[in-house]
């Protein structure tokens, strides 16, 4: 029987996506592409997993006219789709790539306020979903939504036998980390704001997820183009990221994720569930916008991808 996955989207929007030769100030721009695709990132690591063959059902707040255009979009990517109406307007973000000089901009829009009893329905309705299995929690927080949210989760997930895995930074990484989450997936960046510190050398991240690992049973911490570490009780491993021409690195956090909760609910071996993670992020991030990884492509990204045992 398949292991059941729930992922949870608060803060979801419609990404738009620009893609332009260079930008010139006060000048209008023709761009060369535009993409527009459903966002935020509970629904994209369910787009990930989606991909990866695992059934998952994804959990969102929609509003208005734009929360059922994403609606319709994300319904076309997945199986298992379910929603709470509130009152406004689904936000907007907007990601601008220029190529010369390469440089990429991420815009976030505002979205609606979050009325208590939406937040009360969802949040019970996504951890049925995800009793006895995985619950995916990640994203930014809409108005109306406490920052302890996170670590509300996280024990209501621990109640159902669910193991919670968490994306997220600052005060709601530390207070879901006060409750104990199975998986956390900080950047380099996130898990130096949360140590105090510059994390300069790969021994400085170990140094630290070991001991962010003391709160979860698993971390994994995403380096970018140097790849991603993984420490859990089996031990801490580093995988190198295959050689991708990057377009976009919106989305490619969340694919690895989604990676990572796919290669655990096999039961993979720890080395080879990095390996398919830290692949679902490059293959991502070699798409144009919030475009995911082919499938297709995951055997040969995989190749390329060497691993080896830290401590």
């Amino acid at each position: 029987m398949p292991v059941q996955v729930a992922t949870l989207t608060l803060n979801p929007c419609l990404d738009v996506s620009y893609e332009f030769p260079t930008l010139v100030p006060d000048q209008k721009v023709r761009a060369e592409h535009t993409r527009f695709d459903p966002g935020g990132n509970g629904i994209n690591v369910g787009r990930a997993l989606k991909r990866l063959d695992v059934q998952a059902a994804n959990f969102a707040l929609l509003a208005g006219e734009i929360g059922l255009l994403v609606e319709r979009l994300v319904r076309a990517e997945l199986d298992d789709f379910r929603v709470v109406n509130i009152p406004g307007e689904t936000r907007i973000n907007c990601t601008i790539l220029e190529k010369s000089p390469r440089t990429q901009y991420e815009l976030d829009g505002i979205g609606p306020e979050v009325p208590p009893e939406a937040l009360e329905e969802i949040k019970r309705r996504f951890v049925e979903a995800a009793a006895g299995g995985f619950g995916v929690v990640t994203g930014s927080l809409p108005a109306g939504v406490p920052p302890t949210i996170y670590r509300d989760l996280v024990q209501m997930l621990h109640e159902v036998d669910a193991r919670p895995v968490v994306d997220t930074r600052g005060k709601m990484l530390a207070a879901a980390l006060a409750a104990r989450p199975f998986l956390v997936k900080p950047n380099r960046y996130e898990l130096e704001l949360f140590s105090g510190h510059k994390l300069l050398t790969l021994d400085d991240v170990l140094q630290e997820a070991t001991k962010m690992q003391a709160s979860s049973t698993y971390v994994c911490v995403s380096l970018g183009e140097e790849g991603a570490l993984l420490v859990g009780p089996e031990g801490a491993y580093h995988a190198t990221a295959p050689r991708v021409h990057v377009r976009s690195t919106v989305g490619a956090g969340d694919a690895l994720v989604g990676g990572l909760v796919a290669g655990l609910a096999r039961r993979l071996p720890l080395e080879e569930v990095l390996r398919l993670a830290v692949s679902c992020g490059s293959g991502t991030a070699a798409q144009p916008g919030t475009a995911l990884f082919a499938p297709e492509a995951l055997e040969g990204l995989m190749a390329q991808v060497q691993v080896r045992r830290l401590a």
